[in-house]
């Protein structure tokens, strides 16, 4: 049974962040299993502007369209516009079932009559009330949510999570914790995030030489963890650096920058600045050990299901992580990661020694992590959400 799909997504398309290449693959896979997917979406503000599947390095697919809202302004004119924009197309371009991780659109889209739109399918991503009260901590320059700001964003969770057809989190954590906060969902299950896979992956047993490399890729935040990843490198001199992500001039670039001449390892330290899609995979095949130091954030902690440790895994090389509750649920200490006490500089440091000292560990956990990757294919994910998506359809 094919179903016709619209996603919608209020971000500029396309968008080089984690959002934006969640969405496409998801969107595509999806449509290379033979459903109809429109992907509602704002115009690109490069100009040229930029074609999203060579973008992302995917082929085009007959059953994709890509439809984009030609729309300039301040922020806030722009979020009402892409609002009309949705409901509209809810309205008025017959879809089977709606998708979305945009808890604002899924609760407006809520107020419409059932009987005039389609059925909805919420994908969580994390609880947006503690994303608003920590934001001073996750974004430089992040300013903390007001108790007003709160109390609506809470009012929209328990009305998408009670009222919406269809539900999906990326972690069993945040489910437990919607479940607790809001009663339970029958319905509503947990699809981890993906990675796209190549059909001629092969695993390579790790081997270095005097300097191995370690190696992180993702955004620069404060709460990815990279300051700790430096610090953590003044304990091993022996070890090249290298850090994916950033664009030039970035205030949390530049920080990172003058924190490793500080240090006095900045000779030892690469930042190699952001780097497409397509090529992210073939930077981690140069790396020795993958590095994912996420700091020990309330929203960090519960939520992050981050594409790159999904990346990590395909990669096959040894990871050294944060234990975080929601890493532990991919990710297990010795079986196929070492995982270190977050904004811990000196444990970072003790992780890496760990898998450095100890090739057959390393050894070991990467082949492990190599093999998991394949639960983790966005065509496997694909899988599931066409699971729920036609019990939606077929209810309806």
């Amino acid at each position: 049974m094919t179903v016709r799909i619209r996603y919608f997504s209020d971000i500029r398309f396309p968008l080089e962040r984690a959002n934006g290449v969640q969405t496409m693959e998801t969107c595509h896979a999806l449509a290379a299993r033979g459903h109809q997917v429109f992907l509602s979406v704002r115009s690109d503000t490069a100009r040229p502007s930029r074609d999203p599947l060579n973008f992302y390095g995917l082929k085009a697919l007959s059953t994709l369209t890509i439809d984009r809202l030609r729309v300039v302004g301040p922020p806030t004119f722009r979020r009402a516009l892409y609002f009309a924009f949705a409901v509209e197309r809810s309205l008025c371009h017959r879809s089977d079932v709606i998708l979305t991780r945009d808890l604002g659109v899924a609760s407006l889209l809520l107020n419409l009559p059932r009987w005039l739109r389609p059925p909805i399918v919420f994908e969580s991503h994390g609880f947006a009330p503690v994303f608003a009260e920590t934001m001073d901590e996750l974004v430089s320059g992040g300013r903390r949510a007001r108790p007003t700001q709160k109390d609506r964003l809470f009012l929209r969770e328990e009305r998408v999570w009670k009222l919406a057809e269809g539900y999906v989190t990326t972690t069993r954590t945040l489910a437990s914790e919607l479940e607790t906060r809001f009663g339970r969902r029958d319905d509503a299950i947990t699809i981890p995030n993906g990675v796209r896979l190549s059909s001629n992956r092969r695993f390579t047993p790790p081997s270095w030489l005097e300097s191995p490399v370690v190696l992180y890729a993702g955004h620069l935040y404060p709460w990815k963890g990279v300051e700790v990843l430096l610090r953590a490198v003044v304990r091993l001199p022996k070890v090249r650096t290298v850090i994916v992500g950033g664009h030039p001039g970035e205030g949390d670039l530049l920080r990172l920058q003058d924190l490793a001449r500080s240090l006095g390892i900045g000779d030892r330290v690469d930042f190699v600045g952001m780097i497409s899609v397509a090529d992210v995979q073939t930077r981690l095949g140069t790396a020795d050990v993958l590095v994912l130091p996420t700091t020990s954030t309330e929203s960090a902690d519960r939520y992050t299901s981050p594409l790159k440790l999904f990346e990590y895994l395909a990669a096959g090389k040894p990871i050294v992580a944060s234990d975080l509750q929601a890493t532990r649920e991919v990710l297990e200490d010795g079986r196929n990661a070492v995982l270190v006490t977050p904004s811990d500089a000196d444990a970072l440091a003790d992780g890496i020694n760990r898998v450095v000292d100890d090739l057959s560990l390393a050894t070991r956990i990467a082949e492990k992590s190599f093999q998991d990757a394949n639960g983790f294919a966005w065509e496997n994910r694909a899988e599931r959400l066409e699971h729920l998506l036609k019990a939606v359809q077929r209810s309806d």
